[in-house]
Parts: structure tokens; sequence; C-alpha cells
């Protein structure tokens, strides 16, 4: 038996898809066959599966712990949850792998899954290995078992284990996401004043779409806050490993301004310690870092890539400016965790004896712009940063490589990238001032002309 994967779906990070249209039951099961025969090959035995609210995924979770048993691997089945209760459940229950079937915080009708081996992520060539395995049908086959384990409690215990924060009066907006059941546990645990919205899990994602780094999905938990007069408010995508944060006015916290607020403890107890942002983040990260006495460093987006970074260089925190928060040791596991960034939080505010609000006012304000997404054919996406990347080479601009196109200037910096999840790119910029910043917007937008690109909202388009 062979198979053959829609080329779209294989994404860096993980497998991504429309379901009904480049993903389905099928792929499900040789993705199954194929992680379990990696799995078995590679002297393991057990692997855990859990699966998001989505209206597919316990379609697709069937049929994948139906490949996985076949190529003779035990399945440790954790149900319905949020992304990181699965990576816990995978660094705790001695598994050999895990996989997450969700479609994180994309639209409804997309789904797919996050893969984990050995304590590490498993993506980029790793995946396309997966599709080279089911194209030549090279599976191992056998009679796995399964057997299911109730984590949830024990995930929302440890995500307080050595809480030591104050009582603050919180808004929690799950989205309808897999958080829900979780956010409903966690604030029976801590201290204070907790308003929750959408904590049932609803697939059809009645409210807002579930992706917190869109301004626009934070509308309700502005309102709930400043209605309640709340200290601040947190929120989270489909999956759970991205958080959005709202202060006591109203105002958008964004990741990098997180990480901020965050890394002040972490660097009292841990002086010097690397503090990784992706290539997205504000310039005031950076600076905030090396002012605390931590050593900052600029790594690629992408939850994979950038765990992977933390290992390598013994970080102890990170983000990504789509809201992923990651915690290594030795207080946590390493890995993107929304609902452990809100508990954080709590306790950074608590520790720097400053409320959520004071903390997000003593920040400069940035002139800069959110994440500018635009879709453009996947076939060109990359291409088109090649293009933009080989024209900036025959001058005299200071480009970053790291991920995408990173140029700083007079004025400040500007970015230009290739979405690794999406058909999309994404520019983003930061200035000096508001003349500055619209200079740096003509530069983008000459560049992607040039490839025969004009981004929506400007003149031509």
């Amino acid at each position: 038996m062979t198979h053959l994967f829609d080329p779209s779906v294989l994404r860096a990070y993980d497998v991504r898809g429309v379901v009904g249209e480049t993903l389905g039951e099928a792929d499900a099961y040789a993705l199954g066959r194929g992680f379990g025969t990696v799995v078995v090959r590679a002297g393991g035995s057990r692997v855990a599966v859990g699966y998001d609210g989505r209206l597919s995924s316990p379609m697709l979770e069937g049929a994948l712990v139906q490949g996985l048993t076949q190529s003779g691997v035990d399945v440790v089945r954790i149900g319905l949850g949020p992304t990181p209760m699965l990576y816990y459940a995978e660094a705790e229950l001695g598994v050999d792998g895990a996989i997450q079937v969700t479609g994180s915080h994309n639209p409804a009708d997309h789904n797919g899954f996050k893969m984990v081996l050995e304590h590490r992520p498993f993506f980029g060539e790793a995946i396309v290995g997966l599709a080279r395995q089911a194209a030549a049908g090279d599976w191992e086959e056998g009679a796995g078992g399964v057997k299911a384990v109730a984590v949830m409690d024990r995930y929302a215990a440890r995500l307080v284990e050595g809480f030591d924060g104050a009582a603050y009066r919180i808004g929690w907006d799950a989205g309808n996401g897999a958080a829900g059941p979780v956010v409903e546990k966690l604030v029976k645990l801590i201290p204070g004043e907790h308003h929750l919205l959408f904590t049932d899990i609803d697939g059809h994602f009645p409210h807002h779409h579930p992706d917190p780094a869109e301004e626009a999905n934070l509308a309700d938990l502005k309102a709930l806050v400043l209605d309640k007069k709340l200290d601040f408010g947190v929120a989270f995508d489909g999956d759970g490993d991205r958080i959005g944060a709202v202060d006591g006015l109203g105002r958008t916290i964004w990741a990098d301004q997180l990480l901020a607020i965050l890394a002040e403890p972490v660097l009292r107890n841990q002086p010097g310690a690397p503090i990784i942002a992706d290539v997205k983040a504000g310039q005031m990260v950076f600076d905030r870092i090396a002012v605390l006495g931590g050593e900052p460093i600029m790594g690629e987006s992408g939850h994979s890539l950038m765990k992977s970074r933390m290992a390598q260089s013994a970080s102890p925190l990170a983000a990504e400016m789509s809201g992923h928060l990651y915690f290594g040791p030795p207080d946590y596991y390493g890995f993107d965790d929304a609902l452990y960034a809100a508990v954080r939080l709590i306790r950074a505010a608590t520790r720097v004896g400053r409320t959520v609000t004071q903390l997000r006012s003593a920040m400069p304000v940035p002139i800069d712009t959110p994440e500018l997404r635009f879709a453009v054919d996947g076939k060109r996406k990359f291409a088109i940063v090649d293009e933009v990347l080989e024209r900036l080479k025959m001058t005299d601009a200071r480009v970053n490589t790291i991920d995408g196109v990173r140029v700083d200037t007079g004025d400040g910096w500007w970015l230009l990238r290739a979405s690794n999840t999406q058909d999309m790119l994404v520019v983003r910029a930061e200035a000096k001032d508001e003349d500055g910043l619209a200079r740096l917007l003509r530069t983008v937008d000459s560049q992607l002309a040039e490839s025969g690109i004009v981004r929506p909202g400007t003149a031509g388009f």
C-alpha cells in the first residue's frame, strides 16, 4: 500500500491542510503509519496522541491512531485538549513520541498535525521523509495497543506548580478553542477574581476567530476588561499554544512586550541568560533584555525552529510575535504554552511589584506596523524573498537573513519573510517617527513591485 500527500500540506513545522480538499482521513492514516515506522526503527514503542476541538479532529485522530497501531506502536490517547497538554504528556508519560491533531489558529475548515519525537520537534526534512515513506509504502507492520490516559488535571496542576503570584482580577478568553476546559480548571487553582469568555469548545468558533495575534479577535476581551475594570486579560488560539493579552486600559500587549515583562524575573534568577525573540520582534525587546543583563538573541520564526534554538543555546525564555511564548529549564520543559504564559505573567507582575498596566505604560511607544500578512502564490512566496535579497546584495544595505530579509536603515528596520504555514508574505517595519515608517514601507513596496507584487492597501491594489 502506498499513499501520496498533497505537497501543500507538508509545511516547515508541521502538516496542515484544508479538510476535504488537501487533507483527509487517508492522510491521517498514512501519517500514523509513517511516524509509527520512524518510532519503531528508532527503537521506540509508545506514542501519545491528542486532538483539538475542530469538527474534523476526532475523525483524523481515529485514522491516525489506526495508522500508528498498524505500524506496531502502542498509542497513549490523552483525548481532547490544547497542544501544550500533549507536549506535557510527551514529557511526563515516558513515551517515545507524540502527535497532536490540530488546526492551530487557522480557519475552521483547516486541520493538521504537530509532532514530537524523543523530546524534540519533528519537522522540516523529517516531515518530507514521511511523504517519501508513504509514496514507497515503506512502513513497518505490527499490531500495537491503545490505552486512554487522563492527564488534564495533572497538566493544570503542573501549570501552577511553585505559584507565587498575587491575586488579580483577570479576564480569560478561550475563543471556543481547546484551551477552554483547562482554563476552567486553572482559575480554580490560583487566587483572584476571574471572568471567563467562550470556554465551551465549539469547532464553528461562533464568537470570533481563535487567533489572538490578530487585534480584531481581542475585541470581546477588551470589552470585558474595560466593563469589569479588570487588571488585565489574556486570550488563547484554537489549540492553546498562542497567547494574546490586554492591560487594564484595554491596550494590546504584543508578544515582544510580554517577553520584556517576563524576562525581568527570569534574569534576576539567571543573570546573563540568553533570551530569544523572533525576527519579527521590535528592537525594544532586544534592548530591554540587554539592559536587564541578558543576552538578546534574534531567532527564526516557527515553533519547531524556536524550540530547537532554545535547546541549542540553553535559553530559559523565548517568544514569537505570533504569540508563541516558550519556557525552558529549570522552570519548564522548553515548549510553547500559552496557559503557562498566563500564569507566568501573573507571577512576573507580582515579582517586579508593578501592575501589568504599569508595566505596559513604562514601555516606549513603538512607531511600527503590526504583522502585515497578504496572500501570494504559494509557489512564488519564497522566490519573491530571494529576489529581493539578490537586489539588496547589490546595495550597501545592512541585511539580516536569519529568516527572510530584515534590513536596518537610518529610519529603523523593515522585514519581508515568507510564511511557512500559509501562502502568504509577511511585512513588518519599525521606525523612529511616522515619516521614517512611511519611508520604510515605500522601500518595501518598491521592492515588492520589482517582483510583480502589489501589497494590499497600497496605491495600485
